[in-house]
């Protein structure tokens, strides 16, 4: 070539992966950044489900729109929300294709976005099923009275308002008795950052016994040193016949309970459910997590949900001070 007056890095005859031979290469070198594992293999999933089927074994220049809307058009309206992430990682496989060198010209999934091609889809937000607040006591009394792990962290998990992976992961390291405190860390976080609960007596109550378990993690599951599984609390809400409930939607729970009982101020009953509060602007200048008056608020809740004779129409007028 150089003889002939060509450059060899332009004109050297390259072999074109197919897509999903690239998208495989994507998936493993963005592995040390996924949220974690099941996050990582979700995203591969989705692409292996609905794209290599029909255009993973084509050489990855040759894609083009007509390609996309193949994968796309037939779940777009029916699975809308998969539809969508799979364009986008669709996307992210062709854009770093051409990164390489082995396309040229416009991402056919900007393109298709851009002519609005596909049809417009209202989105319908979708709520967890939450317990009344008003129910919470009786249905804890009758968590109190089973043995089962998955009954333990369930009633952790009512107290504390934490998401289900939160509390299953739970290990004692993370636990600071003296303080009264569990710090839970940004990895397993959904904000990715790091999160302190404060621990009530009764929380410390359901705890403290699990101790002589000597396990890693506090609700241990079948096997050692390894956490319940994350259906263990939903298939006991079924067998207790608990119908039109989530085990997440309890969360939502202990935010109706905080704004009509507790009349705790937003920024309080927010930050007790680990949401973000404000604009980037604001949070910037918001050091504090409140941890004191998320104190407040968790122990009157605590009380509130195991002492059937809690006053519950009791404001905490100490949140406000």
């Amino acid at each position: 070539m150089a003889k002939q007056g060509l450059n060899p890095r332009f004109n050297a005859r390259q072999e074109v992966p197919t897509f999903e031979e690239v998208a495989q290469q994507v998936h493993i070198d963005r592995m040390p950044t996924w949220k974690n594992a099941k996050h990582g293999q979700q995203w591969i999933n989705t692409l292996r489900d609905y794209a290599f089927p029909k255009i993973g074994r084509m050489p990855v220049d040759s894609i083009g729109q007509p390609e996309v809307m193949m994968c796309l058009a037939p779940i777009w309206t029916e699975k809308h929300e998969t539809a969508r992430r799979l364009a986008q990682r669709i996307k992210t496989v062709l854009d770093v294709a051409r990164s390489k060198g082995f396309r040229s010209g416009e991402n056919p999934v900007t393109a298709i976005k851009d002519a609005q091609a596909l049809p417009k889809v209202k989105a319908k937000p979708k709520h967890h099923k939450a317990m009344r607040w008003q129910d919470v006591p009786d249905f804890y009394a009758s968590l109190r009275g089973r043995n089962a792990m998955a009954a333990k962290a369930l009633m952790f998990t009512c107290l504390t308002g934490s998401r289900t992976g939160e509390v299953l992961g739970l290990r004692w390291a993370e636990i600071d008795v003296e303080a009264r405190l569990w710090t839970c860390p940004a990895e397993r976080m959904k904000t990715g950052e790091e999160h302190r609960v404060p621990l009530t007596n009764e929380m410390l109550g359901i705890m403290e016994p699990l101790r002589a378990l000597n396990s890693d993690y506090v609700f241990e599951g079948q096997k050692r040193n390894k956490p319940l599984s994350n259906m263990s609390m939903l298939m006991l809400l079924r067998r207790m016949n608990v119908a039109g409930v989530t085990v997440h939607g309890f969360r939502s729970t202990f935010r109706d309970w905080a704004s009509e009982v507790a009349n705790a101020p937003r920024e309080v009953a927010e930050l007790s459910l680990s949401h973000q509060v404000g604009s980037d602007v604001e949070r910037a200048y918001a050091r504090s997590d409140l941890l004191e008056k998320r104190r407040i608020l968790m122990d009157r809740w605590s009380r509130y949900v195991s002492e059937a004779n809690c006053d519950v129409i009791e404001l905490v007028h100490g949140i406000r001070e």
